[in-house]
């Protein structure tokens, strides 16, 4: 085994621990975000196992795996736990609501559409021969594309919004920063994908490894409560009060 091959195994490594975090930050605080960004470094997790595990070996409910959490859903989730943090509003519980049940949808989509196992081969990505083992024209290549528009819109766009915020109201720097954070992570492995089509496919595991520790990063930095404002002295108060 190489060592680019261990490189996804760091990886689900990584977003194991950094996964627990998160969901123990929501099970303190409460807020949606952690909760859809820890089911959103969950399936990237499961997506980074299920690939390494297809690089030595072929197996039909790994490759659902890796399609499903890796390929699909995972840019759509984590780009909610943006919108969560960014909004409290009425739609984001309505924009969280759909994504819940068209992901249900999505996943008996693929569960049901075949595959050419016969396509499958060891010692090439699983991204480089994905097209082949999906059978032509079937409708489940399509789903990558809106849940990863959904994400890049809402994970760049938070980024950009969260500029907009603290340039107006000078404030709240750490979520500017953790948003590009999360941002960057995510086009990483966009990046990762564009490199895999150009003949480059090996280069998807350290972009992924890069993108775990990126979006980690990102979501501490993003969460993490905004500078507090100075207490009053209360007895410095009241002696410029009696001296009026």
């Amino acid at each position: 085994m190489s060592v680019l091959n261990i490189l996804p195994f760091a990886s689900t490594l990584v977003m194991l621990v950094f996964t627990v975090s998160v969901f123990q930050r929501y099970l303190v605080r409460h807020n949606p975000a952690f909760l859809f960004w820890g089911i959103g470094l969950l399936m990237f997790g499961l997506g980074s196992f299920a690939e390494a595990y297809l690089a030595l070996a072929w197996s039909p409910a790994m490759f659902v795996v890796w399609w499903l959490f890796g390929a699909v859903l995972n840019p759509a989730w984590i780009g909610q736990g943006t919108l969560h943090l960014l909004f409290k509003r009425r739609w984001v519980m309505v924009a969280s609501l759909v994504l819940v049940v068209v992901s249900i949808a999505s996943a008996w989509v693929v569960l049901a559409a075949p595959l050419n196992a016969s396509q499958f081969h060891i010692g090439k990505t699983i991204s480089e021969q994905y097209t082949t083992i999906w059978p032509a024209g079937a409708s489940v290549r399509l789903l990558p594309i809106p849940f990863g528009t959904y994400g890049l819109i809402t994970l760049v766009g938070g980024a950009i919004y969260s500029s907009y915020l603290m340039w107006r109201k000078r404030v709240l720097p750490n979520r500017v920063i953790g948003n590009i954070m999360i941002a960057v992570g995510a086009l990483s492995v966009a990046g990762g994908s564009v490199m895999t089509r150009l003949g480059l496919g090996q280069l998807l595991y350290i972009t992924e490894l890069i993108a775990a520790i990126l979006m980690y990063g990102g979501f501490l930095m993003a969460a993490a409560p905004g500078p507090q404002p100075a207490p009053v002295d209360g007895s410095a108060h009241a002696a410029g009060s009696a001296s009026k």
